[in-house]
């Protein structure tokens, strides 16, 4: 190993020991805090009888036990590719573990006795300390990058688009301290490529002498998959050294929904679509769905109760119009909606959009479509599970049949569940607007989905209504 390279790899130990060293000092400051809570305050004037010594045994079973478990997780490796919000999700991981060895322990060694409500208060702070440590840690980290210390020299090699994308993002994305120093295109570069702060090489041969002379830290070989075969002589040309080496596929085309990355007992496994909204995700949204989606309910419950009696004394028919619509992964179910149009309106005509001042429409059900009141019975949908508050609006079977085979990606828009509203719907696509813009948007939710977007698109319904770029239309 070059002399340069042995003192990175002794300066990432520094930094590792430093920040495991930084995590026991909050988990002791955790375990100190949650003491003084139960036994020194006022919060609790209940005496408990206790023993001090207890609480040493179990501050250092802590310390051993959380070292252990963050070095199995390899919870101190390089992070500078990684985002925060992955780091919390490792953060509860690990500290959920370790709670469970140190309670464990404690079944255990029943000799050590201790309050309940220390050991919780713990568990609860040291996620918190552990997680602001680490968010300043970082940043420390970063603030360094972005002024030029603690750097690491990439080559890149690929093709000129790719290449090209990867110069772009690494020269945006200062804080990761990832300087180029040399790029290889396995093509010829077209003319206006971004400038890059290294060199061009010019040949394989030369890329040998760049990576065996210990300057280059890390490798980035980003190629399209048809070429994905030159891996192999890729990695014949660095002859075996030991430098960080990363491959990013070309896949931009192939990955319609939140492309990433998996691995199966050492297999890599590339999805190239698939729905956001799995385990917390999916909680976190049934949560939301079931809390405000109740409460929404009970508040619109007197004047859906209104809106059932005007229609039964000015209109004949049910008050609920139920019809076959399409939601998650293509099940069908029946939506509920305020019926807007004379009875059997769809006997002559047949499933069809609804026009301008369609005479089918009753009435009340023209201000009911305006004011989209008609769909406040679609919170029972919500309540069932059947729907969520926010999503791509469910379609009648017998049109998506025909939309699937003129409009790209159509069915991909069922990968999570219908939404009373959408994405499109608050920026005015909806009833009789361009369906391809309306797929567009609930393809662009799907991939950038979040909690706080679903929050956004409600308050936007709530407080901004729906803008229609249409007339008519079924107001899907």
């Amino acid at each position: 190993m070059g002399s340069g390279k042995l003192v990175l790899k002794q300066r990432s130990e520094f930094f590792q020991s430093l920040m495991m060293l930084n995590d026991l000092f909050f988990l002791s400051v955790a375990w100190s805090l949650a003491y003084l809570i139960r036994f020194e305050t006022d919060f609790f004037p209940e005496p408990e009888p206790h023993l001090f010594a207890h609480y040493i045994i179990a501050w250092l079973i802590i310390l051993i036990v959380w070292t252990a478990v963050f070095h199995w997780l390899d919870f101190y490796r390089p992070r500078r590719l990684s985002g925060q919000k992955r780091e919390i999700v490792e953060v509860l991981k690990g500290c959920s573990l370790a709670l469970l060895i140190f309670l464990g322990i404690l079944f255990l060694l029943r000799g050590v006795v201790l309050s309940r409500i220390v050991v919780i208060f713990f568990a609860g702070l040291s996620f918190v300390f552990l997680n602001i440590s680490h968010v300043v840690f970082r940043e420390g980290l970063r603030f360094l990058r972005r002024r030029g210390y603690n750097l690491r020299h990439v080559l890149i090699i690929g093709t000129p688009r790719q290449v090209d994308q990867l110069v772009q993002k690494l020269q945006a994305y200062r804080q990761f301290g990832l300087r180029i120093a040399g790029v290889y295109l396995t093509q010829q570069a077209p003319p206006g490529m971004t400038p890059v702060q290294g060199g061009w090489l010019k040949d394989t041969a030369e890329v040998n002498r760049w990576v065996k002379s210990g300057t280059i830290d890390q490798i980035f070989v980003t190629l399209p998959l048809e070429q994905a075969g030159q891996l192999v002589e890729i990695q014949q040309w660095l002859d075996d050294e030991p430098t960080t080496l990363h491959f990013i596929p070309d896949v931009g085309e192939l990955a319609k929904l939140r492309g990433r990355m998996e691995e199966f007992d050492g297999l890599p496994i590339i999805s190239l679509q698939s729905s956001p909204l799995h385990g917390w995700n999916s909680c976190l949204k049934r949560i939301m769905d079931l809390s405000i989606g109740g409460l929404a309910l009970v508040f619109f419950s007197p004047l859906m109760f209104l809106i059932a009696m005007v229609i039964k004394l000015t209109s004949s028919g049910p008050i609920l119009y139920r019809q076959e619509r399409m939601g998650l992964d293509g099940k069908r179910f029946r939506i509920l909606k305020f019926r807007t149009m004379v009875k059997n309106a769809e006997q002559t005509t047949g499933p069809v959009w609804a026009a301008a001042d369609d005479p089918r429409v009753t009435p009340l059900g023209r201000i009911l479509r305006a004011t989209s009141l008609d769909e406040l019975p679609q919170l029972i949908n919500v309540l069932r599970g059947e729907m969520s508050l926010v999503g791509p609006r469910p379609e009648r079977p017998v049109l998506i049949n025909y939309f699937r085979k003129s409009i790209p990606g159509y069915m991909l828009r069922h990968k999570v569940k219908a939404g009373m509203t959408g994405w499109a719907q608050v920026n005015g696509w909806r009833g009789n607007t361009s369906l391809e813009s309306r797929i567009q948007h609930d393809l662009d939710y799907i991939g950038n989905w979040s909690i706080w977007r679903d929050l956004k698109i409600l308050a936007l319904t709530v407080f901004g209504g729906f803008r229609n770029r249409g007339t008519g239309g079924l107001r899907n």
